[in-house]
């Protein structure tokens, strides 16, 4: 014990210890969200969290997000640019405040402002999709920012961090800081060792366009192939497109993987150890005959042994809680079972995971697997049901056959399918075959779409005098979220 309070008092001195400077890198975080100033989910959490993280490795850290508000801790530093929109130039000017090591800038313009203020009926990224299109190009004027304000907060650094950067952009709203830093900066002979990071929190948004507003970007034509349409993802746009986060990845010096830190976070979550070579598996269901909770149970001590991770999320029979409860006692480095409702876990458990385990004896519908490969999470499925409707085994996932609808007892070839099926998944963990089959789970149109125009033709099979098909047109995308402003 005394040692161990030694080796404490240790690590508690050297965490308060100063910041080293004088190797590290000059980084400058791009984004449309930063907690606590501006946040609607995830982004503005990793945007107000790993910069101050990074500075604390003794490296120079910037993050530039739009101006919101008037935030009462950032000061104008009365340096105004000129941007290019469309046809128009645009005066925007930069505000500043430092704040846990970090020089936090923000990109001041009336129409971030309007935004809040309600004068545009919209937050930050508008009512409907594609609303916003015209004021994102001025969050490019962020590539201004390292090379003409003068900061002088730090006790460490100062003056402007200059050309020898490395920019982090944030998810399509920022996929174009590469195209601009090669079209208007390196052919120029500046930011020529300057390099771009594309991180992706949310591959569902992309930023798709009419390809006629091509125009309005004030890129060379030479671009134009990298904004192609990215197959399967986001809604449709009539007429040809341009897909903003395509030309992120293509242009990027570097696209960050989210996929193996969301595993990691899930296993911290849950107190497994935390490795992203351990293929993780997940279950999230009632704790049910229906929902096959008995057999998983019955089929875990035969496939526990490989390298894998079960973590089982659920609440119902209380034989069945209990037993989930008993997994981290037998298997305290390989298996969790948490018996309650919760929600967060369950998101954590369909992104982090790298397969996702649904044995229903019978499942008329069924969403987990949906919702799952829209993350890239593999589904190893029960054949039932719409299970067997939307998972291709070889595909989009693994079937493991139809499993017997007696609920009063176990059967012991469904227990060896579902053995046999993780086998089969685990086996694929690391291989292309895995990567093709979660590009097929993400590529998928897993809207409401198809199932609408099923709807529409069954409908009007009934016959009801006046009835014709509807037009096609787009769904009305809900009303974003509340601005959280000033700190």
């Amino acid at each position: 014990m005394q040692a161990e309070r030694k080796r404490f008092r240790t690590e508690k001195v050297r965490t308060k210890g100063p910041i080293v400077c004088g190797s590290g890198m000059n980084l400058v975080f791009l984004g449309t969200e930063v907690a606590p100033w501006s946040k609607t989910g995830g982004l503005g959490d990793v945007h107000g969290g790993l910069p101050p993280a990074m500075a604390a490795f003794g490296h120079r850290v910037m993050t530039i997000a739009p101006r919101y508000d008037q935030y009462k801790d950032a000061w104008d530093t009365e340096v105004v640019i000129e941007v290019n929109v469309g046809d128009k130039i645009e005066m925007v000017r930069f505000f500043h405040c430092y704040k846990r090591g970090v020089d936090r800038v923000f990109v001041d313009h009336p129409w971030f402002l309007e935004k809040v203020w309600g004068k545009t009926k919209s937050k930050i990224y508008g009512p409907i999709t594609g609303v916003d299109y015209q004021d994102n190009q001025l969050r490019f004027s962020a590539l201004e920012a390292p090379r003409v304000l003068n900061l002088n907060s730090s006790k460490y650094f100062s003056g402007p961090y200059g050309e020898d950067v490395v920019f982090i952009a944030n998810d399509w709203h920022t996929a174009l800081l590469p195209c601009y830093l090669k079209s208007m900066y390196k052919d120029k002979g500046i930011y020529k060792s300057a390099k771009v990071a594309f991180c992706i929190h949310n591959i569902a948004y992309q930023g798709r366009f009419a390809f006629a507003d091509f125009a309005l970007l004030n890129l060379p034509n030479e671009f134009k192939g990298s904004f192609d349409f990215i197959d399967g993802y986001d809604k449709p746009v009539k007429g040809r497109k341009i897909n903003w986060m395509k030309a992120g990845i293509l242009q990027a010096d570097k696209v960050m993987d989210a996929k193996p830190l969301l595993k990691e976070a899930l296993q911290a979550e849950v107190g497994l150890p935390v490795d992203r070579n351990i293929p993780v598996i997940g279950f999230i269901g009632r704790l049910e005959e229906q929902k096959g909770s008995d057999i998983l149970v019955a089929a875990i001590p035969q496939f526990i042994r490989e390298n894998v991770q079960i973590i089982v999320l659920g609440t119902g029979k209380k034989t069945m809680e209990k037993q989930l409860e008993q997994l981290e006692i037998l298997y305290p480095d390989k298996a969790r079972g948490v018996a309650k409702f919760d929600v967060p876990l369950a998101h954590m458990i369909t992104a982090g995971a790298d397969f996702i385990l649904v044995p229903s004896r019978f499942e008329p519908c069924g969403l987990i697997q949906l919702h799952a490969m829209r993350y890239g999470t593999v589904p190893i499925v029960a054949s039932t049901g719409g299970l067997v409707d939307t998972v291709q085994e070889g595909f989009t996932g693994f079937q493991m056959g139809s499993f017997s609808v007696e609920c009063d007892a176990v059967d012991p070839t469904d227990v060896s399918a579902v053995a046999t099926s993780v086998g089969r998944a685990l086996a694929t963990y690391g291989t292309q075959a895995l990567t093709e089959m979660i590009k097929n789970c993400m590529a998928q149109d897993l809207s409401w779409k198809g199932p609408a125009k099923k709807w529409e033709e069954v409908l009007l099979s009934l016959g009801v005098d006046g009835s014709e098909p509807g037009i096609q047109g787009e769904e009305i995308a809900p009303l974003a979220k509340e601005n959280v402003a000033t700190p």
